[in-house]
């Protein structure tokens, strides 16, 4: 009897632990279906509440970094060089002599979205009553030219020649109360190179912890565009301590190019945390822009360049090996502490999109404000300019990323354009 009862006993237990697994698997089975009915539903809002990029995921960031040339003689080039009336000689290519034109029909396509099409008058509506100022050295230069012929472009009538006054040039739109100025300073700290026509220096001399003499004319802009990368990458400069007119000042040769570049964005940027602003002036950084002067990069013989290049570079992640990543580290690192401490800036990242475009320089199709000698003339290559760019050109595409974050009103101070 006591033997058949253990046998009834155990029997139930193996049911009841039976009907309990039973019981809980079938409890997840309920969870897992209700889990994914409602995750699918949550999907489904996502897709019908966002609209729907090339990539089509959900609430993407716009990379207009990230892309590739498409040669485009329709709509490209964005305006002529010789309907540009503020054109300068250091960019007209055409009219020095250079033949082709395909370098103008290139149209940057960034790979998960589209680049806004410059609209002057859109630009123009919000830059209504206020000041745009470019800083910087003559990359920055070739940067502002493009932007007053491509405003020029769209035909509107009451532009006012350019006013020079020391280092700054201003740009009047008279319709709008609106000026697009460019000011000279290569280094963005004072230096005995600040003369924006007499720069021409063999000894480089920097005052690295002193900017007012220059800052105090970009104070009242409301959007201030900056570059500052080529004139640091000499191997030898001298720092100075004190004023140009003083006995006692002290002057220090430096080698250290990362250290002395380093220094001078750490007084750039003390003087944007204390100075400009923040509620009401917006700020860029554009990073390196890309010489194309050692054609093996390329896959080309070591003693040529960008001179009689008519094609882009079509290897994808192409990087030239004169792109100082480094500096560029710098750069970066200055800009994103000052966004730490609640400063509106941004880094626009132009040095890869720009780096395919070994085509678009001027190469021997400028005027020469130095005389040429004899060995250069026989040698194009040697006094080919594989630093600036043609116009129109490559700065089209930058001033388009520039009015892309300008004009986006949605994103007016939590912008999205990924760097």
């Amino acid at each position: 009897m006591a033997s058949a009862e253990k046998v009834v006993h155990k029997s139930w237990i193996v049911q009841y632990n039976l009907h309990s697994i039973l019981g809980i698997l079938l409890l997840v089975f309920l969870f897992v279906s209700f889990y994914l009915i409602g995750d699918s539903n949550n999907a489904g809002n996502i897709l019908e509440n966002n609209p729907t990029r090339k990539n089509s995921s959900p609430e993407p960031k716009c990379n207009l970094f990230s892309g590739s040339w498409v040669f485009d003689n329709v709509s490209y080039p964005l305006y002529k060089e010789q309907q540009c009336s503020f054109m300068t000689d250091d960019f007209a290519c055409h009219k020095f002599g250079r033949k082709d034109s395909k370098f103008q029909h290139w149209r940057w396509q960034p790979y998960d979205c589209d680049l806004p099409r410059f609209n002057a008058k859109a630009l123009l509506e919000k830059l209504k009553g206020k000041r745009v100022l470019f800083v910087g050295d003559s990359l920055n230069k070739n940067q502002w030219v493009s932007m007053v012929c491509l405003i020029e472009s769209s035909g509107i009538p009451s532009l006012k020649s350019p006013i020079w006054k020391g280092n700054l040039i201003t740009f009047e739109v008279k319709e709008y109360n609106a000026t697009i100025d460019f000011y000279w300073s290569p280094l963005l700290v004072e230096s005995n190179c600040d003369d924006p026509v007499k720069h021409r220096v063999r000894d480089r001399i920097i005052r690295i912890e002193a900017i007012e003499k220059h800052a105090r004319h970009w104070i009242d802009a409301d959007i201030l565009i900056f570059d500052s990368f080529t004139w640091w990458l000499e191997s030898q400069m001298t720092l100075l301590w004190g004023s140009f007119e003083s006995s006692d000042a002290i002057y220090k040769k430096v080698g250290m190019k990362l250290r002395r570049y380093e220094m001078a964005l750490r007084t750039w940027s003390d003087w944007l945390e204390f100075q400009i602003d923040r509620k009401r002036t917006r700020l860029f950084f554009m990073s390196l822009s890309p010489p194309h002067r050692n054609a093996t990069d390329w896959g080309m013989g070591n003693d040529q360049n960008c001179y009689n290049e008519t094609e882009p570079i079509s290897r994808k992640q192409y990087w030239g090996s004169e792109n100082d990543v480094k500096m560029m580290e710098i750069a970066e690192k200055a800009v994103n502490g000052l966004q730490k401490r609640g400063v509106d800036i941004q880094y626009l990242n132009i040095t890869q999109l720009s780096d395919y475009r070994k085509d678009a320089h001027p190469s021997i199709y400028k005027r020469n404000w130095v005389a040429l000698t004899k060995e250069q003339l026989l040698n194009p290559r040697s006094y080919a300019d594989c630093v600036h760019w043609c116009l129109p050109g490559v700065p089209d595409v930058w001033n388009q990323i520039l009015y892309a974050n300008i004009v986006d009103s949605t994103k007016e101070k939590n912008r999205d354009f990924s760097v």
